[in-house]
């Protein structure tokens, strides 16, 4: 019998097909981890759907037990009473557009420019250079506020929007994000031919380099501006003059004493989240293109 299996062609020995295990249909290790992530979803979503909910509500509606799930009809009156009590509300709205657009548009233009740098050029000290960079994203945030204040009180930005953008205008984790991408995006070959046809090297990397580089950018883009739109305790910090407040900064200044307008604060939370929302969906591809990258090329 052994002596018949041997002889016959390879090919005419088929093997014997594998019984698939058929999973068990509520098997935990199928259903949990999609629970875990909707659980967590739900989580994240909750205060932005209450934001929008609580907006539409009145302060009665708003603290009366149980709360209100669904929207109601009172946000233009609860605008008008956020208007009412705090007249520059839509400067203030206007002020941060402006400060986080100016912030963003020279951080991509300065950590761009410093990516390459460090990402194309070999000079003395490069390496050390960049760990000393990278160590500064190790400090803690309030170890620098008090320098920080007396660094613009000394230039006389105290209540001015320089105070806000140009402290901000250039990031470590910029110049990181940057140089790693690239470093695996843009191949040397194709700056030493732009270089061997007579290209400056600022047109190496205006014409080159960045056309090259959009998701990194566009990530870059979007985690800056959000951050400096967002940015409470820096405008806390060197912001005074109620006119030259930012949203934030104005929306926390009507938890005063008295009856807090949760309606009014609601809706002007609404109002200035807007537009990160529209930013978020119209370049969250680019965000998740710009995270990945790195990963998916290693």
């Amino acid at each position: 019998m052994s002596t018949l299996a041997s002889s016959l062609p390879a090919a005419s020995v088929a093997p014997a097909p594998r019984q698939r295990r058929k999973p068990g249909r509520f098997a935990p290790s199928q259903w949990l981890p999609h629970a875990l992530v909707l659980v967590g979803a739900l989580i994240m979503l909750a205060p932005f759907y209450f934001m929008f909910v609580f907006a539409t509500h009145t302060n009665t509606d708003i603290l009366s037990v149980p709360p209100p799930l669904w929207f109601g009809d009172a946000l233009f009156d609860n605008l008008n009473e956020l208007v009412a009590q705090r007249p520059m509300f839509w400067r203030s709205v206007g002020l941060s557009l402006w400060i986080a657009t100016a912030s963003t548009v020279l951080n991509l233009f300065l950590c761009s420019l410093g990516g390459y740098g460090f990402s194309m050029y070999e000079f003395r000290g490069r390496d050390k250079l960049f760990a000393a960079l990278m160590a500064t994203m190790l400090l803690p945030a309030f170890v620098g506020m008090i320098p920080y204040v007396l660094m613009m009180k000394e230039l006389g930005w105290l209540n001015s929007t320089r105070a806000l953008i140009i402290p901000g205008a250039c990031s470590a984790f910029g110049i990181f994000l940057m140089r790693q991408y690239i470093g695996s995006a843009v191949p040397r070959e194709l700056v030493e031919a732009a270089r061997m046809d007579g290209c400056g090297e600022f047109g190496i990397y205006w014409r080159v380099v960045l056309p090259l580089i959009g998701p990194a950018m566009g990530t870059l883009g979007l985690v800056t501006f959000i951050g400096s739109y967002n940015n409470f305790v820096g405008a806390l910090l060197v912001m005074s003059d109620m006119e030259m407040f930012t949203a934030p900064l104005v929306l926390r200044s009507l938890q005063g004493t008295g009856q807090t307008p949760w309606g009014a604060i609601s809706a002007g939370s609404a109002v200035t989240v807007l537009p990160l929302l529209v930013l978020f969906i119209l370049y969250s591809r680019r965000l998740i293109e710009g995270l990945t990258a790195g990963a998916v090329k290693g």
